[in-house]
């Protein structure tokens, strides 16, 4: 893919929460306790954003618990019980946080850049996870596109972003591990912050970020060190 414009250094940064800020790794012990193999998490969590995604291109998308419902029965079974199936996907709101993510916002805060918690799962949910897991002070606020009955990551979903924060897309960055996220913040005029932590390296077929490393407090150093001044 072609590179992006220079960005300038971001007045706001927006994270993803699943998986950039809170590892699921937290939740494959339910799967065991269900009986079904661990490997099942990966191929549940790839289909609930793959359905997620399908539904918003048809329209609209339902909310994320019950996309998250079906891809799980769809996943591990059928004949899952309800209370088999929330002793699953309760397990979203006990995610610990990865290693690199209280560094990361503490860096934000200490340079008076506000952060946001920015999902296409609950709000609830994740700000909930982020309180358990010690990190949820250093956020201005979690908030999700299921207000707007949408996954990410079509334009409206980066459009309503900034309008919710009151921000400016090209002062507004998004961070994530997923490419993408960030390449959709990016077709939408955002600054993209890549973590490479879980992919290893960003894909030839996306818009290049502004900035990518392998840790998430290293990218949020590289977009501070972005500069300040330069074309509006």
């Amino acid at each position: 893919m072609t590179d992006t414009a220079p960005a300038r250094r971001p007045k706001v940064v927006l994270f993803d929460v699943f998986e950039t800020c809170l590892q699921l790794e937290g939740l494959r012990p339910r799967f065991v306790a269900l009986g079904r193999p661990e490997h099942e998490l990966e191929l549940f969590f790839a289909r609930l954003l793959h359905q997620g995604m399908a539904m918003t291109l048809a329209g609209e998308a339902p909310a994320f618990r019950v996309v998250a419902a079906d891809m799980l029965r769809r996943t591990s079974g059928r004949d899952l019980t309800d209370d088999q199936v929330a002793s699953v996907l309760d397990g979203f709101r006990e995610l610990p946080a990865h290693d690199d993510v209280r560094e990361a916002f503490t860096l934000l805060r200490d340079a008076g850049v506000p952060a946001y918690g920015f999902t296409h799962g609950s709000a609830a949910t994740a700000a909930a996870a982020l309180e358990a897991a010690g990190v949820r002070d250093l956020l201005a606020d979690v908030f999700s596109c299921e207000e707007i009955a949408t996954f990410k990551p079509p334009r409206r979903v980066y459009d309503f972003a900034v309008q919710r924060i009151g921000g400016d897309a090209a002062r507004t960055a998004l961070v994530a591990v997923h490419s993408w996220d960030v390449h959709g913040a990016l077709a939408a005029g955002l600054v993209g912050g890549f973590c490479e932590r879980l992919e290893g390296r960003v894909p030839d077929a996306v818009l290049r970020p502004h900035v990518s490393a392998e840790s998430l407090d290293d990218v949020v150093a590289g977009l501070l060190a972005l500069p300040d001044q330069g074309p509006e």
